[in-house]
């Protein structure tokens, strides 16, 4: 039990670091280039932080399922404890 609770809290913890990385590195001005999707928004014309999330300006939702389920493929699927 106790190797679980570690594994969960250095998982957890290399993903409050990349948050905490994309956070500094988005409101520094460092976008990826080009379009985000086809209708010609580039990844520059959305707001930092949470304005990205609710706000007039922000991500479609239909955008923001599609970044849970990445996350929830990735959770299940790949970030595995695999013993051994």
């Amino acid at each position: 039990r106790f190797d679980r609770l570690r594994y969960v809290e250095i998982k957890h913890g290399r993903i409050a670091q990349l948050a905490f990385l994309g956070q500094i590195v988005t409101r520094a001005g460092i976008h990826l280039p080009g379009n985000i999707d086809y209708a010609g928004n580039a990844f520059d014309s959305f707001p930092n932080g949470v304005a990205a999330l609710i706000g007039p300006d922000s991500i479609p939702t239909a955008g923001l399922v599609q970044i849970i389920a990445f996350i929830g493929i990735l959770e299940c699927a790949v970030m595995r404890d695999i013993e051994g």
